[in-house]
């Protein structure tokens, strides 16, 4: 910065706006009309990715030789913790509020290096342009009410040459099911026994939280026999509260439908929101005559009002309606849930 530069903080108004990932800086521009050159207004300090920033505006100017003819903006790296890369970009607003050309839009990368004694040398943590926009320019094209707006963005860059590899947490959960070292509990279904821990189990399920540690029987039960579903549900399920995943399509099978349906009951009964809007979301994209009627009978039971909508708005196209009146499922909505088929032909026939 210049020998020139004055940061004296004069009482001009400003108001520093986050907008989207953009800040808004508004300086009323009427009131930096009799302040000399090289004296500047800022804004409050903000953060933006872990660092403390700050927008000076120098309405005459930051260099006496441009005789006060333009107006000049500078980022400040307020933090003193460690040096950042960054992308800082302005520009103005213009009388209508809207962006301005490219001719006063300006962007560029600047390290901002901080150094290891008390005092911020500010040629390492200012960056800007002292030629940013001349006076005639912004009095005749960008002030709106006596003020101006500078809309600026930064982006910093992290140049980290160490490379995180994703969590495998999952994984390594995943393999405990594998062995049996450390079980403590287990499940018997149709004649099918699954050893789990109980401590994994209730981290994931306030249900299996209840029963494993709470007042109930089953938490002084080294064995217990669920009912109400079928060995691979309960495999499926299990297997997601370790890994926190899904099966794919090709584990899934033909009947897939089917499955998610029986595996959203499952979510439901042991309190897995996850798994259950997983399910739902599948469930979805699976929609087709011959599914509809029974995924909607389980968007009913269980409360899914997404799943519900998405099956109603199929249904409600009349060619769609008349396939499915004549599936299985069709019939056993009918008798589960006969309001939503009557509601279902009025719309049809309106």
């Amino acid at each position: 910065m210049s020998k020139d530069a004055k940061k004296t903080g004069p009482e001009v108004q400003t108001r520093i706006t986050k907008v989207g990932s953009s800040f808004q800086f508004r300086i009323d521009y009427e009131q930096t009309k009799q302040l000399p050159i090289g004296e500047s207004v800022h804004s409050d300090v903000f953060s933006v990715g872990g660092h403390n920033w700050r927008i000076e505006c120098y309405p005459r100017g930051v260099f006496l030789k441009h005789k006060g003819e333009y107006l000049s903006i500078y980022l400040k790296h307020m933090s003193r913790t460690r040096s950042v890369k960054a992308i800082f970009e302005a520009f103005m607003m213009d009388k209508d509020g809207k962006p301005c050309t490219e001719a006063t839009r300006r962007s560029h990368v600047r390290e901002f290096s901080i150094n290891n004694n008390d005092d911020i040398n500010d040629d390492n943590v200012d960056w800007g342009w002292s030629q940013f926009v001349k006076g005639t320019t912004l009095e005749n094209d960008y002030i709106t009410e006596g003020h101006i707006t500078i809309m600026c963005g930064i982006v910093v860059i992290h140049d980290s040459p160490i490379l995180v590899p994703p969590s495998d947490i999952g994984i390594h959960l995943g393999s405990l099911l594998d062995h049996t070292d450390g079980t403590d509990v287990s499940f018997t279904i149709d004649g099918e026994t699954f050893r789990a821990h109980r401590a994994v189990l209730a981290a994931r399920s306030p249900v299996f939280r209840a029963e494993l540690f709470g007042s109930m029987a089953e938490s002084t039960m080294k064995s217990i026999s669920v009912h109400e579903i079928t060995p691979a549900t309960f495999e499926v399920m299990l297997r997601f509260i370790y890994t926190d995943a899904m099966p794919g399509e090709d584990e899934l099978g033909d009947s897939s439908s089917e499955i998610l349906q029986d595996l959203l009951a499952a979510a439901d009964r042991y309190a897995l929101d996850r798994l259950k809007l997983m399910c739902a979301q599948k469930l979805c994209d699976k929609v087709s005559t011959d599914t509809v009627a029974t995924t909607l009978a389980c968007a009913e039971t269980y409360n899914c009002p997404e799943l519900k909508s998405k099956c109603i708005d199929f249904l409600a196209v009349q060619e769609n309606f008349h396939e499915a009146v004549f599936t299985e499922g069709y019939a056993l909505l009918v008798l589960k849930f006969p309001s939503i088929t009557a509601e279902l032909r009025k719309r049809v026939r309106t």
